[in-house]
């Protein structure tokens, strides 16, 4: 158990004019307040906050800080105030912790749309102060240390965000040995019985693979010192994570995964000794062709600079060299920590590159208010592998992996890509959806007559570019929706006599904007144009004499039944449409949503509302002014026809397991199709009737566990 004098003594070491009077008192703070208190091990809860404040002296980080990680959880969990965190401990800290307290007194629709308003409200907290995030990092390492002790449903909520976001904010720090724990521990807690087959299959070759890497080293080790090159030389095993996504990926068993050996060499001296040890290393083995990186000379968008290889290694084993100077290496490990030190009253040396994606992140969040889209564009960007394209003028963009000029024109500029018309890729006419290379060279043509197009969101693939178009689309659609509206309502009006203009002058119209929609009189005429409001009900509110027979209210918040003017069935869809459970409904082909996936109905006149999965990409492209509010009926019983995809290894009876784990969920087989391949595997494909995501999750995790089996997947069309 870490005490309070450990922290003291380790401070020391490297600010030895540290404040330590301030960090007892928050000790002894910390300590009163949660005393009592236990975590799910049993243990006092007072060990997290000694943890978390443990991690962020590791990471060399300022008292201030280390303060704010022992006070991170006491607004939030005990009777504590802000205002008391403010006076007893300054402004500085209360900020730090303001910015670590979770949204709880906002009532939110599902626990996702929770999710992504607490990571919201954490961006714009940490780009004015990036300790935020630094402190909130060491608070998730430590809970996943300890996420064994959790229930194993919840604990795989937790891992699952940990791999969604945590992961990929520690590698834009560049902080690498943090990115590799979190990753590591969300893998085995979500693939317990993977790992169990992983660490079976290495024990039985640690022995030769021990004895592998220290012939290796040494034989580098030699090569440097006959070069007169000064370097350590270290080899390991690749995270498990690391190795199943290359199996995923490319369909091989473990025994077909060969390069899980990476060696490292962190040389002394500048960047010429790391160019130079390279050419030592190609000279030792031949180098596999493609498998070059130079992060050197284009470093990654968090900072990280190294050189990359693989060679051919003794007996024919590929092996993965990545070649670094100390400082390279320290910034690799440390990433924004190994530079940012915070001293006196939080000032600080800011470095805006390292924290221009930041920015875009936050520009991003302003013009997305569903958070759910907020969450997902900002996990497009996170997780993005990279390629380098140039501008005419030489200077680097980066840009997620299957880019194209598009993506390039918006990352220059919005502007430039709201009236990009095409684009010379190398010198050569191209067409905006092709996808770009590292090396390309785009100029952007513009036009100030072209505007964002709905086809564009196929091909584009960076958030920015998405998010852009996505508004510009609804922008104009919503533009269309209004004048349709105020169309359709003056036609309506004059059947009757009633003058749509005069009806604006007066305040007539203000009782029904009132009632209908929030917002003014154009945002009437848009729900009009989008069938959400019946011309005929707000000519009734105008003129109740003229009324016929009353005509039930069509609004997004009452009675559907006039919208979709057909004979339906009732209560056979499970989905309750704003309460109502008697709609017209049908189920995207796209996503085939269960029950127990989170939802979204999108409404189409004369068809009904679709309902998709938020997880739906369609979804994302969908009107948000025709997207209402559906959920699954509790007592529902109806199973729904989706689809897995069983990748496996070739073998004998194989099939017959995987179908006997099917039957034994209790699962209908529809159809099923399997294929082999030259790389002695096979894929399976499976047409299911499933009652809930529940029972599918838990019938996969089964399929997981049959000898051979390498990845189970659920296909969204």
């Amino acid at each position: 158990m870490l005490r309070f004098n450990d922290i003291a003594d380790r401070v020391l070491e490297y600010d030895s004019e540290c404040d330590l009077e301030l960090l007892q008192r928050a000790y002894v703070f910390t300590a009163k307040v949660h005393e009592g208190q236990e975590r799910l091990s049993g243990e006092p809860y007072l060990i997290h906050p000694l943890e978390v404040a443990g991690i962020l002296v590791d990471m060399r980080l300022d008292e201030v800080t280390i303060v704010a990680g022992l006070l991170h959880d006491t607004v939030e969990d005990t009777l504590a105030s802000l205002e008391e965190i403010e006076r007893l401990f300054g402004d500085e800290v209360a900020f730090l912790v303001e910015g670590l307290t979770k949204i709880s007194k906002v009532q939110f629709r599902s626990a996702r749309a929770r999710q992504a308003e607490n990571f919201r409200k954490m961006l714009v907290a940490m780009s004015k102060d990036i300790r935020i995030l630094l402190i909130k990092l060491a608070d998730r390492i430590h809970n996943m240390r300890t996420l064994h002790f959790m229930p194993r449903a919840k604990a795989q909520v937790i891992a699952q965000e940990t791999l969604e976001i945590y992961v990929p904010l520690a590698h834009r720090l560049g902080i690498d040995w943090m990115k590799r724990e979190l990753a590591d521990l969300a893998f085995r807690t979500l693939h317990p019985d993977v790992v169990v087959e992983f660490e079976r299959m290495l024990r039985g070759r640690s022995d030769e693979r021990e004895r592998y890497i220290e012939e290796v080293k040494g034989i580098m080790a030699r090569a440097l010192e006959e070069a007169d090159l000064s370097g350590v030389v270290s080899g390991r095993l690749k995270d498990m994570a690391s190795i199943h996504a290359k199996m995923a990926d490319q369909g091989l068993s473990l025994d077909q995964i060969y390069d899980v050996i990476a060696f490292r060499i962190v040389l002394d001296g500048g960047t010429e000794q790391v160019y130079a040890a390279l050419g030592l290393v190609h000279s030792t083995w031949p180098p596999v062709p493609g498998r070059f990186k130079d992060y050197v000379a284009l470093p990654k968008a968090n900072g990280y600079k190294a050189l990359h290889t693989t060679v051919i290694g003794p007996y024919g084993e590929r092996i993965e060299v990545q070649l670094r100077t100390e400082e390279m290496h320290l910034h690799a490990e440390m990433g924004i920590a190994a530079h940012w030190r915070y001293k006196g009253h939080g000032g600080r040396e800011q470095d805006d590159e390292n924290f221009n994606w930041l920015r875009q992140l936050l520009e991003r969040q302003q013009e997305l208010d569903d958070p759910h889209e907020f969450l997902d564009t900002v996990k497009v960007d996170l997780f993005a592998d990279e390629v380098f394209i140039f501008t005419p003028n030489g200077d680097v963009i980066n840009l997620p992996r299957g880019s194209t000029a598009l993506d390039f024109a918006y990352a220059i500029h919005s502007e430039v890509g709201d009236h990009c018309s095409g684009a010379k890729v190398s010198g050569t006419m191209r067409p905006l959806s092709r996808e770009l290379e590292s090396g390309d060279t785009v100029e952007v043509m513009t036009n100030p007559n072209q505007s964002p197009k709905k086809d564009w969101l196929e091909f584009v693939v960076s958030g920015k570019a998405k998010s852009r178009i996505r508004h510009a689309v609804r922008l104009a659609e919503n533009e269309r929706s209004r004048e349709l509206g105020r169309g359709i309502l003056e036609r309506e009006l004059r059947k009757s006599g009633v003058s749509l203009a005069r009806v604006l002058e007066t305040d007539e119209m203000e009782p029904v904007v009132a009632r209908y929609v929030k917002g003014g009189v154009e945002d009437l005429f848009a729900a009009v144009g989008y069938g959400r409001v019946s011309a005929r009900a707000v000519l009734e509110m105008l003129r109740p004499d003229l009324s016929t027979p009353p005509v039930e209210e069509v609004t997004k918040g009452r009675k559907l039944r006039d919208l979709f003017r057909r004979e339906r069935k009732t209560g056979g869809s499970g989905i309750r449409v704003d309460g109502h459970g008697d709609v017209l409904v049908r189920f995207g082909q796209c996503c085939s949503p269960l029950p127990g996936d989170e939802i979204i109905g999108f409404v189409t006149r004369g068809r009904g509302v679709t309902i998709h999965s938020r997880e739906c990409r369609v979804a994302f492209e969908l009107d948000k002014e025709r997207c209402i509010d559906v959920e699954w009926e509790e007592a529902s019983d109806i199973k729904r026809r989706i689809r897995i995809k069983v990748t496996s290894r070739d073998a004998p009876g194989l099939l017959a397991k995987v179908t006997k784990t099917i039957s034994a969920a209790g699962i209908n087989i529809g159809s099923a199709r399997i294929d082999t391949h030259d790389d002695t595997t096979a894929t399976q494909t499976f047409d299911l009737w499933v009652g809930d995501v529940a029972t599918l999750r838990e019938m996969m995790k089964d399929i997981q566990k049959v000898k051979g089996v390498l990845v189970v997947e659920r296909v969204r069309s």
